[in-house]
């Protein structure tokens, strides 16, 4: 119950704010009105305290809350809530009629403050007031974890799966395995991590494969449309412009995300089954493939899906299917032939328990010098208990006892989501003092079960897990119930999820860091408390994109039901049809029968609308309610201009995403969206900004255009005229003759020009004394495609460099370096696009001391030089024809990465050279790169044996 306290405190927290800034306004002059708004803001005030007494109450180690105390709670929600939507419907209105329906609106809710005697009646039996304690964990110090230390360049090895992945890995390449490969286990076990990491280790030796993750409510269609989408053949345009090489070895992963997401492609929505199959056969018969099916949880979806695979002889010889589910009793009735396997994972034994919690607290604690947090305790007390066990020690506390280590382990069971779940909380819970850490154990797990030998069950394991997010402090847990909108498996996006915070209010500038900033702590907090791992990491070293457990996640889906804040329509979990207001709705698949349930909500207060599939599914009037402030259509089938003009009319919208989406034209009256903070139309047939965009001034975010196909987003000449001050992102644009001048986007953090269509010289330089000026500024991200070099040449000639860029690309045919380029202290990111690298190029670069991954777009290659290079872990180099790659002894120190992209490549030498390498990429764009690269993975393989196992580099080979 914590966590829904939690977010109740949270958002009444919120509304404070909002109604102090509506003290302030003009409003309050009319008579009565200041005292009633000043009468509310006081309650409110108060009932923060008393939630904030119950987080305390029920934390686990007290009483629980009783109904009663639920009951205040839901009163202070919804009262809380509609106080804020008042605010709203305030600010949609004309500003002649905002001052009548203010006054009737608080005289109304000042009645609906006082109404709800039993919630006075329990605030004053609690004891609340201003001094209470913080409660539900120590409070965030945005400033400690603002810094991105969650660099994780190399997903790791899990720890203990080693001999299942000896014991599995004949089943996929031996001559014996000609069956399905089941592999079971409960929730958190660790069998989906196995067999993703068995997917991933040989997809390469199938001509397709393909992920799919199987709900309780799965559609068969949705299932097979989805395994089609990855084996079916691409184009060679689709695969040129798609495919680079962190797509490409995610891309089994994405398929995850794509069956949730309904991802029909080209196949078309209403195909039929019979249809689907046949072609998916027809797929299937002419190549080898290897496909994973995640988290079966019925037979009978099996039963439809096991005659498309393994067909006839030939197929069992050459293709293989893993399916993975909780349950034995549906991988024993599903096995039909003697080549079935069943493979049972399980808990974690001998010393792997505690290299996994080692490993996953220094994940969490964030530094990489952390051997001094562990010690081997020889002898101290009795030498049965202490000997070569972990010491947290400054994790709890420098005097800590080897007994609190022991306890929390033991507590663990050997459980692999729940070591991992326990590691991410203790490294983020250094306030606590040992005796807690052992009365915790104690209240979660009693002794007597500890010793009794057998597994966790997974009531025990929830309730551990259910521990680990109740104690995290109020604004976290509500940021946490936010991830229950994204479906099971998805893969979550960093920027999207704290963009919607921030619209949703949840995030406010603290300790002098911006609200983006402060965001991308809580973002970080969450990694480190492994309710999210990351699964994309971006070029700068932080996290891209994100999951969360499934067992995580079906806690948090309950929680926020339970609370009332996010409503979920087709998700993986069945969910109650909410009998009060829906806040937050979230469309996950597209079933028409369950399209027809929202009819019967009460939608009139919806504030965040998110559809993940088709736009057939939302409910009628989806456009018409009225204090919508987040809409996410990102990848929706369906768009129609209509829908545009009805979402103009949505005017208390703050966040509107119509990424990949048909959206075609912006009309005019989207001035009308004065709210207005990020605008997404990404990946769209949408090539130019109306002139109307200039009046919206609250805008922080504008992302469109097209990377893969170097299309901009043209700008209006008005926007050089109108202040639009709070502008910080502006990516994805074409720059015309008449949007040159930027000189006043003096807030600007990131601009990203796809493409440059100007012919004048005087304009090249306005614009290049417009970014000459911005890096003066708050410029931190620049990145620019020109074809022509004319604009570089220009950039060489600045007079100041722009010391304060972290992340620069060039594109485009850049001739030379500027000479700036090494001046540049806080770049950690640089990517650049060169007729040809010379040595020297490389020397000239190794001198930047901040710079984590470097990307080379070549004709040649060339040896890397010795020294240098001192914060580098990853390394880009692309062309079609690669000469002689060469790194000398010492050369780049702390290289963990190396990706290559070739038609072909003469040979890489020195890798052994690279003590810290972790993982080399090749990716062959043609046949001839294909047996090339094959070969160079048989030489490197050679050369780094002399390296120990555990510090040997993997090889991916992609084509």
């Amino acid at each position: 119950m914590d966590l829904v306290v939690g977010a109740s405190e949270s958002t009444v927290k919120s509304l404070l704010g909002k109604l102090g800034s509506l003290l302030a306004q003009e409003y309050t002059l009319i008579r009565g009105v200041a005292g009633n708004l000043q009468y509310i803001n006081d309650e409110l005030t108060t009932m923060q305290y008393f939630l904030r007494d119950l987080g305390e109450a029920g934390d686990g180690r007290g009483r629980g809350h009783d109904h009663q105390m639920k009951d205040w709670m839901k009163q202070i929600r919804d009262l809380t809530y509609d106080i804020e939507d008042s605010g709203h419907r305030i600010r949609g209105l004309p500003s002649d009629m905002c001052c009548y329906f203010l006054v009737n609106s608080v005289y109304e809710l000042r009645y609906s403050v006082d109404n709800p005697k039993s919630i006075g009646d329990g605030i004053g039996g609690t004891g609340g007031g201003a001094a209470a304690a913080g409660g539900g964990g120590a409070g965030v110090n945005a400033a400690e974890n603002q810094d991105s230390s969650l660099k994780l360049v190399t997903l790791k090895t899990p720890v203990g799966m080693h001999k299942d992945m000896e014991e599995l890995e004949k089943r996929v390449t031996g001559e014996a395995a000609t069956g399905v490969l089941w592999i079971v286990g409960f929730g958190g076990v660790g069998k989906t991590t196995i067999a993703t990491a068995l997917f991933h280790k040989f997809r390469d030796q199938f001509d397709h494969r393909g992920v799919v993750t199987v709900s309780q409510s799965s559609d068969i269609e949705a299932i097979l449309r989805n395994i089609l989408s990855q084996v079916k053949p691409h184009s060679n345009d689709q695969r040129q412009h798609g495919s680079t090489p962190r797509k490409s070895a995610t891309a089994a992963v994405r398929g995850v995300l794509n069956h949730v997401m309904g991802a029909s492609n080209k196949i078309g929505d209403h195909t039929k089954l019979d249809q689907l199959k046949s072609e998916l056969q027809s797929h299937l018969a002419k190549h080898s493939y290897l496909v994973l099916i995640d988290d079966v949880w019925s037979a009978t979806t099996w039963g439809k899906m096991r005659n498309l695979f393994l067909q006839s002889a030939e197929d069992t010889k050459r293709s293989r299917i893993i399916v993975t589910t909780r349950f034995q009793v549906i991988a024993t009735a599903c096995m039909r032939q003697s080549g079935d396997l069943i493979y049972k994972v399980t808990a974690l034994t001998g010393d792997m328990p505690e290299e996994l919690f080692k490993q996953a607290f220094k994940e969490s604690n964030g530094r990489e010098d952390v051997k001094d947090l562990f010690e081997v305790v020889e002898s101290q007390g009795n030498p049965e208990e202490t000997s070569g066990k972990l010491v947290l020690q400054e994790s709890i506390t420098p005097q800590a006892e080897p007994k609190v280590a022991v306890e929390v382990l033991k507590m663990c069971g050997g459980l692999p989501l729940v070591i991992v779940t326990m590691a991410g909380h203790v490294a983020c819970s250094s306030h606590k003092s040992p005796e807690e850490w052992i009365g915790l154990c104690k209240t979660l797990i009693p002794e007597s079960k500890k010793d009794r030998g057998s597994d966790l069950t997974q009531a025990e394991a929830g309730r551990i897990v259910s521990h680990c997010y109740n104690d995290m402090p109020p604004e976290i847990k509500t940021c946490s119930l936010y991830l229950s909108i994204f479906p099971k498996g998805h893969q979550i996006s960093r920027k999207r999820l704290t963009r919607r915070w921030i619209a949703e209010g949840f995030v406010n500038e603290k300790q002098g860091l911006s609200m983006e900033d402060v965001a991308e702590t809580y973002f970080n907090h969450l990694i480190r408390r492994k309710i999210m791992r990351p699964v994309q990491h971006s070029s700068n070293g932080r996290v891209k994109t994100c999951v969360v457990h499934d067992m995580i996640l079906e806690h948090i889906v309950s929680k926020a039901s339970e609370e009332n804040f996010i409503t979920v329509v087709g998700g993986h979990w069945l969910m109650h049809q909410p009998s009060s207001k829906v806040r937050r709705l979230s469309l996950q698949v597209s079933d028409s029968k369950r399209a027809k349930d929202t009819e019967k909500m009460n939608l009139s207060h919806v504030r965040s609308l998110t559809a993940f599939e088709n736009m057939n599914q939302l409910p009628s009037g989806s456009f018409k309610f009225g204090i919508v402030q987040v809409l996410d259509l990102e990848g929706c089938k369906g768009f129609k201009q209509q829908h545009i003009k009805e979402i103009c009319d949505m005017l208390l919208l703050k966040y509107l995403s119509l990424h990949r989406t048909d959206t075609k034209l912006l009309p005019k009256s989207i001035r009308k969206l004065e709210n207005l903070e990020t605008l997404d139309v990404r990946e769209t047939d949408i090539i130019e900004l109306p002139m109307a965009i200039c009046n919206l001034e609250r805008l922080v975010n504008i992302l469109g255009g097209n990377k893969k196909t170097h299309t901009g987003l043209k700008l209006p000449e008005d926007l050089v005229k109108k202040k639009m001050t709070a502008l910080r992102i502006l990516s994805g644009i074409e720059i015309t003759e008449g949007s040159v001048d930027l000189h006043h986007l003096i807030e600007l953090r990131k601009l990203a020009i796809y493409k440059l269509n100007l012919i004048e010289d005087e304009k090249l330089k306005e614009l290049s004394s417009s970014i000459e000026y911005l890096c003066g500024y708050s410029l931190h991200t620049l990145i620019i495609d020109d074809i022509s070099s004319r604009f570089h040449k220009l950039l060489c000639e600045m007079s100041s460099p722009p010391k304060f860029l972290s992340a620069l690309k060039l594109s485009g045919k850049v001739i030379r370096l500027p000479d700036w380029i090494a001046q540049l202290d806080a770049l950690n990111k640089l990517t650049l696009s060169v007729t040809a690298l010379r040595t020297d190029n490389l020397r000239h670069l190794s001198n930047l001391k901040a710079l984590f991954s470097l990307t080379f777009t070549l004709a040649a290659g060339k040896q890397v030089p010795a020294g240098g290079f001192e914060s580098l872990k990853i390394l880009r180099l692309y062309a079609p024809l690669l000469s002689l790659l060469s790194f000398s002894v010492k050369a780049m120190p702390k290289l963990e990465r190396i990706e290559l992209q070739f038609d072909m490549l003469e040979g890489i030498f020195g890798i052994e050279n690279l003590a810290g390498l972790k993982e080399v990429y090749l990716r062959l764009n043609n046949k001839h790169g294909e047996i090339m690269g094959e070969k160079i993975v048989k030489d490197v393989k050679t050369v780094v044996r002399i390296i120990d196992d555990a510090k040997r580099p993997r090889m991916t080979l992609d084509h």
